[in-house]
């Protein structure tokens, strides 16, 4: 009677063991605390703006320009460098599908055909009558009991979701750099325009000059001067049209085509960005930049090995199960077969102290991440501050240059008709024509660069754009 109850208890123990780990298990004593974003290291609000609300996600589309809408979706399409954070993305969620399969039993089949042979003091081998066929099936299990499993798998999942932000991120930072390169070319080709009107300008005033002095009227310091604008000014086309094709070439590269497809830009003029957008608040960008999400998850995922690192300090549960068929004929494999089932501990007691390394290690990836975050938080704050500035500062730069090119102009007008009255030499002239030229030049640059700096604040406010499977 005792035997019988002693057998019934071997059976039944694999079964009581895993019983038992399981909910142990349940339980994991090494979770990491929640990470809660620490907006502590934001201001309240920005020092430039009024923070009600954020642009929309897709921020280019407030141009009203189908060409560039067209390049930014070509871009987020075709972008080679986006095209390495998917298969990022795909690397790191199949990591986090390994690190999750240790959670199931693994199932292995097997089977093993035979035949013994034997000698018998000749010269020749003698076939043994009997054959042997073997089937099978082999289990192993390790019952995930301080959570080493789990809190792996927890990071994985945290690394996968981290990869996806970097995946937004490089998306930010794609279609900000279609929209900059867009208007750097149309910003060229403007320029382009205005060197040509400067140089048909300049010339006729050379043939003022020119005959004023056959008429002796002038000298010829006045012609070679004159002349030397003409020439300065024709001596920037090659630059400006340098600049414009250099553009271009990197727009391609974005766009993942080779330099002789770059696309065409059929825009003449910068589109003018509307007033200074409300920015937000600061607490937004832990939300809406993706590298800071990013971050966040990677100091989540960083807390998650230090708990996998602890557990694997402990003992362990490893459950086997065995089930093989096995006969002299594969007609008779059925017939008979062996199952065995089987429950073992272990702990490790000495390994150099390598898993108590593993832990300091982990808890140092820890604190790396964790500045890692805060600085990302920092910069980002920083980003969105330049830009504020940046554009409130160009758009009062501008006004004093539209206010002073204005004044400029007056000047000359001034300047030549006292000059075609015999009332003053051509140095007045030329300096007003020099000062105005470049104010000219300057306006258009400066509104490139204001265009440039908008850009630059919707790249620091961040967004997702992109849907993955």
């Amino acid at each position: 009677m005792a035997r019988s109850r002693i057998g019934s208890w071997c059976r039944r123990a694999p079964f009581i063991f895993a019983a038992l780990a399981l909910l142990l298990a349940a339980c994991n004593p090494f979770r990491p605390a929640p990470r809660t974003p620490q907006s502590g290291l934001l201001p309240e609000t920005y020092s430039i703006g009024d923070g009600l609300e954020m642009p929309q996600a897709r921020w280019w589309e407030d141009f009203r320009e189908p060409e560039l809408n067209a390049l930014v979706a070509a871009g987020l399409d075709a972008n080679l460098t986006l095209s390495q954070a998917w298969a990022r993305l795909d690397q790191a969620r199949a990591v986090a599908v390994q690190a999750g399969a240790a959670r199931y039993p693994d199932l292995t089949g097997f089977g093993e055909a035979g035949r013994s042979y034997r000698h018998s003091g000749g010269t020749s081998l003698l076939r043994d009558g009997n054959a042997d066929y073997t089937l099978g099936l082999m289990s192993r299990y390790e019952i995930d009991l301080w959570g080493k499993v789990a809190s792996g798998r927890e990071a994985a999942v945290l690394q996968s979701a981290a990869a996806r932000e970097e995946l937004q991120a490089a998306a930010v930072t794609v279609a900000a750099e279609v929209t900059r390169l867009w208007a750097g070319v149309i910003s060229e080709r403007m320029q382009l325009r205005l060197l040509e009107q400067q140089l048909e300008g300049n010339r006729i005033y050379l043939e003022l000059v020119e005959l004023r002095f056959r008429m002796a009227l002038g000298t010829a310091l006045d012609v070679f001067q004159q002349r030397q604008v003409v020439e300065r000014v024709q001596a920037e086309i090659p630059l400006v049209e340098e600049r414009r094709q250099l553009l271009l070439h990197q727009l391609a590269l974005l766009l993942g085509l080779p330099p002789q497809k770059a696309p065409d830009i059929n825009r003449s003029t910068l589109p003018s960005p509307s007033a200074l957008p409300a920015a937000g608040l600061p607490a937004d960008l832990l939300e809406l930049r993706p590298d800071v999400k990013a971050a966040q998850l990677r100091l989540e995922a960083a807390d998650w090995q230090v708990a996998a690192a602890r557990a694997d300090r402990l003992p362990s549960i490893n459950l086997s199960a065995d089930l093989r068929l096995s006969a002299e004929s594969a007609d008779q494999l059925w017939d008979s077969w062996f199952l065995n089932l089987a429950a073992g501990l272990t702990a490790p007691l000495l390994d150099g102290r390598r898993r108590a390394a593993e832990v300091e290690r982990t808890r140092a990836v820890v604190e790396e991440n964790l500045s890692r975050y805060r600085e990302t938080v920092l910069t980002a704050v920083k980003e969105v501050e330049d830009a504020l500035v940046t554009e409130d500062s160009l758009r009062r730069h501008i006004t004093a240059i539209e206010r002073e090119l204005q004044a400029g102009r007056s000047a000359l007008e001034e300047a030549i008709e006292r000059y075609r009255k015999g009332l003053n030499d051509y140095l007045p002239v030329l300096t007003q024509l020099v000062l105005v030229q470049g104010l000219e030049r300057d306006l258009v640059r400066r509104s490139a660069e204001l265009l440039t700096a908008r850009i630059g604040l919707y790249r620091a406010l961040g967004g997702r754009w992109i849907e993955t499977m």
